[in-house]
């Protein structure tokens, strides 16, 4: 009997004991007090609550079942009634330059900086020049600056930048990527004179009359040297930007970033990588000159240490605001020294070069990213892939067309039958919508990025920031994708307009499928990874016009908080 008492006893405190470990350890986690929109289906879906555990989505549903699965000892996370979302994925990016933007002096226009005019462009790059400041690269650097907008209307030159400094080299680049602006003591140190050529697809400006350059530097004689400027001189320096860069994103609610132009970058992120360094997911593009790491452990639908290769980019063109993108109609207002003609130009001007590059993207079974923002550039991009896409099959490559700005509807229909995936660019509705009128016309200037036709059309779409370009702010790319407002406050294309819940689709779950990720990314459902982003108010629910003032609260991936306001 009294063995009996004792080996009862026992099984209770074993009992009570295991209850208490697994109280202990249970590390499951259930939201609620908010609303919490899945994103999965093709409306709105909220759900009472839900539950993370180990990193990933293990209930979204009502709060008693939730409970239930969450079993005891689990932590409640009340929302206050703020909005839960899966975290964002950009359509397109160029992570690795997220730094420079972070840490360089803040030359964008208003309303992200307040470089309206060049003298107060010139101000901001003086305060910048601090010994410690130069120090990061041994140069004075920023990006961002928009002739579109400078009350001016004309890119810095030499002349403007030497105000700054004539001792120490100063690159400021565009707000499109696709120019630098320097001063005498830059084009001194890169050895670019009045005998210098014009690179191929790309261009030295000069000074009127003469071969002189006057410091602004279009496409490929700009964006092989901006590595010059913006290569941290030290390790602490390089920490630093990446630290910044990170944390720009994280702030954001960035859960997985693209690198989308990868060229010496993708050593960079693979070694941070190597050190556990990532707290988000990021997907490199290589570009097509950069191929070994397609060749490398780092290509891969899978991430290590949060890190992957994804496939290749290719570039065919320039950028609209800054009138280099290849068009079929000459520009209305052509970009100094042009003549009345002037279509702007093409990246890889012969095709079979462009063929070669598609066809080992198509034979090696890389996905593809091209950049084409001219519809003549989109000509060459369809004419080339078409053929390939015949020969070697075309199921669920997902290449996908970036930007797109002057994309006609017969190209659309071409893209659908590519089965290309079209990542649009509305913000440029807010920040050049006005420009693009100047330049191509109203008519045409109102069909800037067609996100609706093309989601109409049955494509798959994303949305994107292109940032650096911008800030990598994606609730302003989704107010932009609603609103279709430009700066002026003209509404640019108004049948253009998403609907909030499509414009958030297409920073989630069509941007996780354009990554070949929404098995497990995207939307709020069970076996998916629980990165999640908190708002502080429903895109939903709030006044269109003011989803742009929406801010990120919290940043979660895999179940851990990475940023929090």
């Amino acid at each position: 009997m009294k063995n009996s008492l004792l080996l009862i006893l026992g099984l209770i405190l074993f009992s009570c004991n295991d209850n208490e470990r697994k109280h202990i350890e249970n590390k499951a986690s259930v939201y609620y007090g908010g609303d919490i929109i899945t994103m999965a289906g093709d409306s709105p879906e909220y759900v009472d609550a839900l539950v993370i555990r180990d990193g990933k989505i293990e209930f979204a549903g009502e709060s008693s079942k939730a409970m239930e699965i969450a079993g005891s000892g689990h932590k409640m996370i009340n929302l206050e009634g703020k909005t839960l979302l899966p975290g964002f994925i950009d359509g397109h990016a160029h992570f690795a330059s997220f730094s420079s933007q972070a840490i360089g002096a803040q030359i964008l226009p208003s309303p992200d900086a307040q470089a309206d005019d060049i003298p107060k462009l010139i101000e901001i790059l003086k305060a910048w020049n601090t010994p410690e400041n130069r120090a990061l690269t041994g140069w004075i650097f920023g990006m961002g600056f928009d002739d579109s907008v400078l009350k001016e209307k004309r890119f810095p030159t030499k002349e403007d930048l030497d105000q700054v400094s004539t001792e120490t080299p100063i690159m400021i680049i565009h707000i499109s990527g696709h120019f630098a602006a320097l001063n005498s003591k830059a084009l001194e140190l890169l050895d670019i004179t009045a005998n210098t050529k014009d690179p191929e697809g790309g261009i030295i400006r000069r000074l009127p009359n003469t071969t002189e350059p006057n410091g602004v530097l279009e496409e490929l004689a700009a964006i092989p040297l901006y590595a010059k400027a913006l290569t941290p001189a030290s390790k602490e320096a390089l920490l630093q930007f990446m630290t910044a860069g990170q944390e720009m994103a994280l702030s954001y609610g960035y859960t997985t970033a693209q690198e989308g132009r990868a060229m010496e970058q993708h050593d960079l992120l693979a070694e941070f990588a190597e050190n556990n360094f990532w707290k988000l997911d990021v997907v490199s593009y290589v570009d097509y000159m950069f191929t070994d790491p397609l060749e490398s452990k780092w290509y891969s639908q899978d991430y290590t240490n949060h890190y992957r290769v994804g496939g290749m980019k290719v570039t065919l063109d320039g950028s609209p605001q800054g009138r280099t993108a290849w068009r079929t109609i000459p520009y209305l207002l052509p970009p100094d020294g042009a003549d009345k003609n002037y279509l702007g130009y093409p990246a890889i001007p012969n095709d079979a070069d462009v063929t070669a590059i598609y066809e080992k993207a198509f034979a090696n079974n890389y996905q593809v990213l091209t950049h084409a923002n001219g519809d003549a550039a989109m000509d060459q991009m369809i004419r080339t892939m078409k053929p390939l896409a015949e020969k070697y099959g075309n199921d669920n490559r997902r290449n996908v067309l970036i930007h797109g700005q002057y994309v006609r509807d017969d190209q659309l229909d071409a893209f659908k039958d590519l089965n290309v995936i079209t990542s649009l660019f509305p913000l440029h509705t807010f920040y050049w919508g006005d420009w693009h009128k100047e330049i191509i016309g109203d008519s045409l200037g109102n069909r800037i990025s067609p996100v609706k036709t093309a989601l109409n059309k049955g494509l798959n779409i994303s949305i994107h920031t292109d940032a650096p370009v911008a800030l990598p702010n994606l609730m302003r790319v989704v107010w932009t994708a609603v609103q279709r407002t430009s700066r002026s406050g003209q509404i640019i294309g108004e049948t253009e307009r998403l609907s909030p819940f499509e414009a958030l689709k297409a920073i989630t779950i069509w941007s996780a499928y354009q990554h070949f990720e929404e098995q497990n990314k995207g939307t709020l459902e069970p076996g998916k990874l629980a990165d999640l982003v908190i708002l502080d108010n429903n895109p939903l629910k709030v006044d269109p016009a003011t989803i742009k003032d929406i801010q990120v609260v919290e940043t979660i991936k895999e179940g851990h908080t990475v940023y929090r306001r």
